[in-house]
């Protein structure tokens, strides 16, 4: 650790903020590391089986909540904020459901944010090293156990909404959070406190009623983590729910209130592309896997692989209004499939045999 005055620590932690804005960053905030309660609701959350398969928010035991046994003589967390979307919030809520589109959810239209918030943390860290002498600190941006959003709430960037996502009273919910794990003994922000008072939009417009109580999020209904999380079979009594999202769902994001204030992002690497945030679905189900790998190229959906893709695309397109076009790409790639995708490929063309 830096040997440092407090009048240092003070001028450093202001000259943080202020690097933190020039990197792209729209606040800077610090914390402790004690996060007892967090780890408390974690515990209870892992019991009642609510992260599924998730077995990766498990193995690491106290390590999660405790960020002094992850990377010893951690002090404080800088947490960092950083906008994302892309486009009015009107955009998106019109896809909904559409009979013809697919809707991907918005963090992954433009580049993937791991990459790009880790660079940028990485040149904080250097900034703030260049000022204050060797530092130790390591930079995480959903890369390792760490609970971003309790620490992000602690350091004042926003309070945890009863959906579970981090809420800034002036800017919404529509941001990445990255952190910085750091031996320096940073002046702590004031925890933010919450503002979602007798509020329940966002409980009530979840298509699977994934949040089971406010703050309580079963991931096991939840259509990000059907869609994205799930490696099998999509659980045949939420593939009508999950209506045309293809990747991830914002469901509870779109009609959050607070999201009336969020902004258009300025980082530009956060833009739509491929035509990804306005598609046809049977466009998107009749990519190739080379198409798929070339229009996917640095984004976040690379992660699901094409398999996945494929199978969403599917129930997207059981839950479409029956047309020629859609039943003939549905039978066009049957032959090929695997067989998880026949099962989500049958269940569709059932679905248009129905109606």
């Amino acid at each position: 650790m830096s040997d440092l005055s407090k009048e240092n620590i003070a001028d450093l932690a202001h000259d943080i903020r202020r690097w933190g804005n020039e990197l792209g960053f729209q606040q800077i905030g610090f914390s402790d590391i004690e996060l007892q309660q967090a780890e408390s609701r974690l515990q209870s959350w892992l019991n009642n089986c609510f992260h599924g398969r998730m077995h990766y928010m498990e193995k690491h035991g106290t390590k999660r909540s405790r960020p002094a046994e992850l990377i010893p003589d951690t002090l404080s967390v800088i947490s960092a904020r950083m906008d994302y979307y892309p486009e009015p919030l009107c955009n998106a809520a019109n896809l909904l459901d559409h009979s013809e589109k697919g809707y991907v959810s918005r963090y992954a239209l433009g580049r993937d944010y791991h990459k790009l918030i880790r660079k940028r943390l990485a040149k904080l860290a250097e900034k703030i090293q260049e000022a204050a002498g060797e530092f130790g600190h390591r930079a995480f941006v959903d890369s390792a156990p760490v609970m971003e959003k309790p620490l992000a709430e602690k350091a004042g960037l926003g309070w945890i909404g009863k959906h579970t996502n981090l809420i800034n009273r002036e800017h919404g919910s529509w941001f990445f959070l990255g952190e910085l794990y750091t031996d320096l003994p940073l002046p702590p922000d004031q925890s933010a406190i919450g503002h979602c008072g007798t509020c329940s939009a966002c409980i009530q417009v979840c298509p699977t009623q994934a949040i089971v109580a406010p703050y309580q999020l079963d991931a096991r209904r939840c259509i990000s983590y059907l869609t994205i999380e799930l490696k099998d079979a999509i659980p045949i009594e939420f593939r009508k729910a999950i209506g045309n999202r293809v990747y991830g769902c914002d469901d509870c994001q779109l009609f959050c209130p607070w999201n009336k204030f969020a902004k258009p992002a300025a980082e530009g690497d956060f833009a739509p592309r491929h035509g990804l945030a306005d598609v046809d679905l049977v466009d998107l189900f009749l990519w190739s896997e080379a198409q798929w790998l070339e229009k996917t190229r640095g984004s976040a959906i690379r992660r699901i692989g094409f398999e996945r893709w494929s199978r969403n695309i599917a129930v997207a397109l059981g839950n479409a209004k029956s047309t020629p076009v859609i039943v003939s790409a549905l039978e066009s790639r049957m032959p090929d499939a695997s067989d998880m995708l026949k099962e989500h490929i049958a269940w569709a063309l059932n679905e248009h045999h129905t109606q």
